[in-house]
């Protein structure tokens, strides 16, 4: 045999050695998750829906993310040239969350300001409702999680004192620290769901926060220019100078 065949034998034996290792380890660990009992079953849903909402709201918030500045300069550039359906036209297309609430008020050019605003604002508020959807139930998770993790542990402690009992005290420590520990990983687990949860309930909360801040900003701003002296503007379109 030559040197390089021991050699390639040797990294050959390697490598199954340690994709044995690598085995033997995820078993043991899906043995001890398995040992913890039926509450784990609850828990193990709980991270696959907590990983699923905070996906499932990050597309939702990357789809409503937009320049408000750049928006606004359009907006304003259409309504101070008179050409309101080029507006409408404009929210249509870009269809996100700021560019709806400033076509509820186009919608309304001619009637008083009063009615114009609070169109805005029902807008915004409905925007914003959409926004925070199911994040309720993310910081639902962030409470439950740990709370079923305790339960399991207490559940568990409850078993191995009842085996104590049974064999009337005359247990070996090595069977009671078993069932201890196996009672403990369901805390372990309970309390990793919830933190990652809120975690992630914080972070998508701060994203959402901003995007109602600059909905709120350019709402604002765009009932400030309805109300723009025509003298300070371009000409105002027809039927909405007369109502203000």
């Amino acid at each position: 045999m030559t040197r390089l065949q021991v050699l390639q034998d040797i990294n050959t034996t390697d490598i199954d050695s340690l994709q044995a290792v690598s085995d033997t380890a995820v078993v043991s660990q899906l043995d001890i998750i398995m040992q913890a009992g039926w509450i784990m079953i609850p828990i193990l849903l709980l991270s696959l829906l907590t990983i699923y909402l905070f996906v499932e709201r990050m597309l939702t918030l990357r789809r409503a993310e937009t320049n408000k500045v750049e928006i606004m300069a359009r907006i304003r550039e259409y309504v101070n040239s008179g050409n309101i359906h080029g507006a409408q036209a404009y929210c249509e297309v870009q269809a996100k969350p700021l560019t709806r609430i400033l076509a509820h008020g186009l919608e309304r050019l001619g009637r008083p300001i009063s009615e114009i605003q609070d169109a805005v604002n029902a807008a915004g508020k409905h925007e914003a409702f959409e926004l925070e959807r199911r994040m309720d139930i993310l910081a639902s998770i962030a409470g439950i999680a740990p709370m079923l993790g305790f339960l399991g542990t207490v559940t568990g402690m409850i078993e191995a004192f009842q085996q104590i009992q049974s064999l009337q005290g005359n247990v070996n420590p090595s069977v009671l620290a078993g069932g201890i520990w196996e009672a403990l990983v369901s805390t372990a687990a309970g309390l990793i769901v919830g933190i990652l949860a809120f975690f992630l309930y914080n972070f998508l909360l701060s994203r959402i926060n901003r995007l109602v801040n600059d909905m709120e900003q350019s709402a604002t701003e765009f009932i400030d220019l309805l109300q723009t002296p025509a003298s300070e503007s371009s000409p105002q379109p027809s039927g909405y100078g007369n109502s203000f």
